[in-house]
């Protein structure tokens, strides 16, 4: 996982790449770089976790909202 200015930028396990706007969730929009690096994928890769900003998303999540 990436982050850029603007975008979060997640590599999938079948080899898809999405972008999806940090604006979408404020709770990391307003992260600092550390707090964004420090995350937990949940199960299989399901769901990402960032511990400092109490924040989850599911990976499905991504996918509907990045149509």
């Amino acid at each position: 996982m990436q982050f850029s200015d603007n975008d979060m930028i997640v590599s999938l396990v079948d080899g898809r790449t999405i972008a999806v706007p940090l604006v979408w969730f404020p709770r990391l929009s307003s992260a600092s770089q550390k707090q964004l690096a420090n995350y937990e994928l949940l199960g299989d890769g399901e769901g990402i976790h960032w511990p400092d900003v109490d924040e989850d998303i599911s990976v499905a999540g991504l996918l509907r909202e990045n149509r």
